[in-house]
């Protein structure tokens, strides 16, 4: 798979209830949902393309392990991977990922929160 694009992600991620996007810490583009992220995207430097995504604490060390991903950097407590080559995935498993970080994130917001983002 080739890399993302900004576009790309927001074709995948944007279409979610409740996602927002912004620039953080001058060169990341972060989705969140409920002001609380999910995915970030590198836009400039040696990075530039990297994406790092909330994973289930189970599968924090197998994808770690794995060759193109790397434990994210400052979240990685958090359980927190980035992909560094998009070679080890197609597109259908990168959106999966995504799209489990985006509802990790929303199983931890208020109850209130997550039924307002339900309907």
């Amino acid at each position: 798979m080739k890399p993302l694009e900004p576009e790309d992600l927001e074709k995948i991620c944007g279409r979610w209830p409740g996602v927002t996007q912004s620039i953080k810490w001058e060169v990341d583009l972060v989705y969140s949902v409920a002001n609380k992220m999910f995915a970030v995207y590198c836009t400039l430097g040696p990075e530039r393309g990297r994406i790092s995504f909330k994973v289930d604490n189970e599968r924090f060390l197998e994808l770690t392990d794995q060759p193109g991903f790397m434990p994210a950097p400052y979240m990685a407590r958090a359980f927190w991977v980035t992909l560094t080559d998009y070679g080890v995935l197609d597109r259908k498993q990168l959106e999966a990922f995504l799209h489990r970080s985006y509802e990790l994130v929303v199983e931890k917001l208020p109850k209130k929160t997550q039924a307002a983002l339900a309907s």
